[in-house]
């Protein structure tokens, strides 16, 4: 390398050589001031997934901060947060984002050094479901926590440890599980509490409407740094320009970063993540402002004594030797102080040799002091300028008087008033009075010294009485001695979340029809009454009411009309029980009611009963009035059960055995409808074994035609031959199926058995034998191809459609949707027929028979009990018969037990008859012998 000024080598003259060595000394200085060469490839761990948490680094990136400081910087995400240690240590990665536990690493003889902190404070923090209305940190004794890794020797679990542990809760208290950063697990109850970044978290548990405490290590004083820019010692020795470029552009970056939010969210999506939505990085970004403090403080900045603070914590947890030396753990910048200082002394070295260096060394001092007070001017005017463009509302405020010192734009706008109607008016005025103490009550703290800071959500009054719910941050600020202390007031404007909070709660916690509470909210409210009935050994009544023929109501009046009653009935229901008494509704036409500390049960029944009255009232609807009534179940807290599932469970029986009994009455919960419950859950049990065991049976019944006297159709009926309980009755197992779905099973079987005799007798008997088969409304409901299965079968039998009817109730036809039309078009398209069961015992409309395709109906045997020649019954059966006919349908009378019912059918035109005067349901061998006798006489 050739030097300036460089006398030739032969002869160089004293004066030339002392040029010589200034030149070459200043050369040197200068090269060392020298950003790091052009283009230095590096690499920057973080210690999590990309998010807005690291949003300095993507702006130094993108704005060529990094590019302009000569580097080619890859970042990298992190898998767990001691991934960036590791990596910096080894070598792998020069930089690395790191939180406070880096100074456990440094005193474990790791050779890290802290460039930078970004988060003045941590955002760590434990989270837990809200249960009352007082936080209580001490409710996590003996439940289970997620608190950092349960593996790792460093994390930020220390800090959440520590801040524990000077609650009085050692960690012995409470069982630690391994952390799956799931909320899902704090919410769903898998874990009571979870540590979390307040930056993020809360924004999901917001989101959910899911109620949740945050405890945060600074409520006690232990105020750790969040994330750090470090690197090695050896980075430093090898590569110091370097890291003053790269720690300068990170530092640059962050600042535009936090200036910038929205613009960061927007580049976050577009170039490193879409894990989170812009909404969730725009919070992400507000919750960091308090944090980061750009305002307040350089960004970078770090304190020796909050080392020292965080040092002593961690030697409180055992973690370090008290008084622990960390030096050398700060990166301290040698950049141009240091590097001028170098060069002031070779100035001053060469002013012993030449009296000019004096002068040049005062030259350059003056000039460094102009540029250093030119720094502060600058840094003074870039803080004022986001500080008047911050988004948040800020303020700083005398802590002795309230009197605010500065006020920002936001600040104004948020409150609603001028700076000089500000400057009139002292800090707290126009806040809500609820509010206003408890916010002096932690001043009070603050001024104390108890704590450095505290944030809360209070609401405030605008001149025009517009009520805004704002966040608060509040912290203490140095001043000088003697003088009053000063606080900074940060506000934000969180009316429109507090708005959507308290919809979604509403919305989570309260019927949208009747505005009752629901289900989850009557849960809520039965379990803080069951305490309070705990400790005052009273007892509590639970009603279960359903609304009796609701659904006909419904069916005849349309689902607005029903709607319309529902609100009424809530109405009238809670008119009859006191204001401290709990009315829920839990869904359809099922209401709650909790009568708390009830004395004996004489007011129960007073109520229950009132509440039957009120309801048995007409209720008018539009033009039209419904009747309907109430059957009630009861059951009492702690007479009949202990929680709150045995206590629905009793009140739905006893309200079953309510309506069993006539409905429009009350019942009270009895051991003998429980024996009753049990009795109908193992009978569903053992039915639910019954089709493997083979323990069904197909009965037929005849159905005669009265002219002819032959049998050319029959009815299957299914049997159970229980192996403990012999027959049981269709009627006791049939609604069990329904209830269970396995009807759908059950009804395929019986048809395919139906399939497999109707395919014999139309072989050997008649060739037009049809077999009617009943269908479950749950059957022939259900959207799917179960028809196509019966057609296929029939299909492999060489059956035709026309060997099976379909037996089906009015109920259907009353509220028939797109799927009941449609399978009745799929059995006329297949030639199945359909008959229509217990005609004229429902809804009967000749509009539903004009409409759909039947071609049977069923008079049902309540009718032919009673037939006489000059009877209501008879005049009813011969129209029927006669409508019949005369819309094309063939008519089977039920119940036909003696010989004048069948002569007085056949004379009216009924064209088949059905009963014990024929022949009783007979087993398929049997039914099969009187075929052949019918054929041999």
């Amino acid at each position: 390398m050739s030097l300036p000024d460089a006398a030739p080598a032969s002869s160089p003259s004293p004066r030339a050589l002392r040029r010589l060595r200034l030149g070459g000394l200043t050369l040197l200085a200068l090269l060392w001031l020298a950003p790091a060469a052009a283009q230095d490839k590096i690499t920057l761990q973080l210690k999590h997934s990309h998010q807005f948490q690291f949003a300095g680094y993507y702006a130094a990136l993108e704005q060529g901060y990094y590019r302009e400081a000569g580097l080619d910087v890859a970042i990298l995400e992190g898998s767990d947060g001691n991934e960036p240690e590791r990596d910096v240590v080894s070598g792998k990665a020069e930089y690395g984002v790191g939180a406070s536990s880096l100074l456990l690493a440094r005193l474990a003889g790791k050779p890290v050094v802290v460039l930078g902190v970004v988060f003045q404070h941590s955002p760590y923090a434990l989270a837990m479901r809200q249960t009352s209305a007082e936080p209580d940190i001490r409710r996590i004794i003996g439940k289970r926590a997620m608190i950092g890794s349960l593996t790792d020797e460093l994390g930020s679990a220390d800090e959440l440890l520590a801040y524990l542990v000077k609650e009085g809760i050692p960690p012995t208290s409470f069982q630690r599980v391994e952390p799956t950063y799931n909320t899902a697990d704090l919410i769903n109850g898998r874990v009571d509490a979870i540590a979390v970044y307040t930056t993020n978290e809360p924004d999901t548990f917001d989101r959910l409407g899911f109620p949740y405490d945050i405890y945060s290590p600074r409520a006690v004083g232990i105020d750790f740094y969040g994330d750090n820019l470090f690197t090695s010692e050896r980075e430093i020795a090898n590569h110091p320009a370097r890291v003053r470029a790269f720690r300068a552009a990170s530092m640059r970056g962050w600042q535009w970063a936090m200036s910038h939010q929205e613009e960061m969210a927007d580049l976050i999506l577009s170039k490193y993540s879409h894990r989170s939505d812009r909404a969730h990085l725009l919070y992400e970004a507000r919750q960091m402002v308090p944090l980061v403090q750009p305002v307040l403080v350089e960004i970078g900045y770090q304190n020796p004594e909050r080392w020292r603070h965080i040092a002593d914590v961690y030697a409180g947890l055992g973690m370090v030797p008290k008084n622990a030396n960390f030096d050398g753990f700060m990166y301290r910048q040698d950049g141009g102080g240091a590097s001028l200082l170098w060069l002031y002394r070779v100035l001053g070295a060469a002013a012993l040799l030449l009296v000019v260096g004096a002068a040049i060394h005062f030259s350059l001092l003056a000039r460094e002091r102009r540029r250093a007070n030119a720094a502060i001017r600058t840094g003074e005017q870039r803080f004022r300028t986001m500080f008047e463009a911050s988004p948040l509302g800020i303020a700083l405020v005398d802590s002795i008087t309230y009197e605010y010192r500065d006020i920002n734009p936001r600040f104004q706008e948020i409150v609603g008033r001028s700076q000089a109607e500000l400057a009139a008016m002292r800090w707290l005025e126009a806040g809500h009075p609820e509010d206003v103490a408890q916010i002096k009550v932690q001043m009070g703290r603050l001024l104390a010294h108890e704590v450095h800071n505290f944030k809360i959500t209070n609401r405030l009054f605008r001149p025009d009485g517009e009520l805004v719910w704002i966040e608060v941050s509040v912290t203490a600020i140095e001043t000088e001695k003697g003088s009053h202390p000063h606080h900074l007031c940060m506000i934000e404007d969180v009316t429109d979340k507090k708005q959507s909070e308290a919809l979604i709660w509403q919305q989570a916690n309260f019927d949208p029809l009747t505005q009752l509470p629901n289900r989850r909210m009557f849960h809520d409210r039965l379990a803080h009454d069951m305490l309070k009935s705990q400790r005052d050994r009273s007892h509590i009544a639970i009603l279960f009411i359903d609304l009796d023929h609701f659904k006909e109501v419904n069916d005849t009046l349309g689902h607005h009309q029903g709607d319309i009653l529902l609100v009424d009935a809530a109405r009238r229901i809670g008119a009859c029980v006191r204001k401290s008494d709990t009315v829920a509704r839990l869904g359809g036409d099922e209401f709650t009611v909790i009568l708390s500390e009830l004395d004996g049960t004489e007011r129960v029944e007073q109520i229950a009963q009132h509440i039957i009255d009120s309801l048995r009232q007409p209720f008018p609807l539009g033009q039209e009035q419904a009747f309907v009534s109430a059957s009630i179940g009861i059951t009492l807290y702690p007479d009949d059960a202990l929680d709150i599932d045995d206590l629905l469970k009793h009140a739905d029986q006893a309200m079953y055995a309510a309506k069993g009994a006539g409905r429009n009455r009350y019942s009270y919960f009895t051991p003998t409808l429980q024996v009753a419950a049990l009795n109908r859950m193992r009978l569903t049990n053992d039915l639910r074994g019954a089709l493997k065991g083979e323990q069904f049976a197909l009965y037929f019944q005849p159905i005669v035609h009265l002219k002819s006297g032959r049998i050319h159709k029959a009815e299957a009926l299914i049997r159970w031959n229980h192996p403990q309980r012999g027959v049981v009755s269709p009627m006791d197992f049939i609604p069990l199926a329904e209830a269970s779905g396995l009807i759908v099973d059950i009804g395929e079987w019986v048809f395919r058995e139906s399939a497999r005799w109707v395919q014999r007798w139309r072989h050997e008997h008649h060739p037009e034998f049809q077999v009617s088969v009943n269908q479950s409304p749950l059957e022939f409901q259900r959207e799917d191809g179960a028809y196509d299965a019966w057609l296929s079968y029939l299909q492999a039998l060489d059956l035709p459609g026309q060997s099976v009817v379909v037996e089906i109730t009015e109920g259907l036809l009353l509220d028939a949707n797109a799927t009941v039309s449609n399978k009745l078009l799929q059995l006329r398209d297949a030639g199945i027929q359909v008959a229509l069961d217990d005609f004229g015992t429902g809804y009967s409309s000749l509009s539903y028979l004009k409409k759909f395709d039947i071609d049977y109906l069923k008079i049902d045997r309540s009718f032919t009990r009673n037939l006489a020649p000059d009877s209501s019954d008879m005049a009813l059966s011969d129209a029927i018969i006669v409508m019949a006919h005369k819309l094309g349908l063939r008519v089977i009378a039920e119940g036909v037990e003696t010989p004048e019912q069948r002569d007085l059918l056949a004379a009216a035109g009924c064209d088949y008859g059905q009963g014990y005067l024929f022949a009783r349901p007979m087993p398929a061998e049997q039914f099969d012998q009187l075929l052949r006798q019918q054929a041999a006489a």
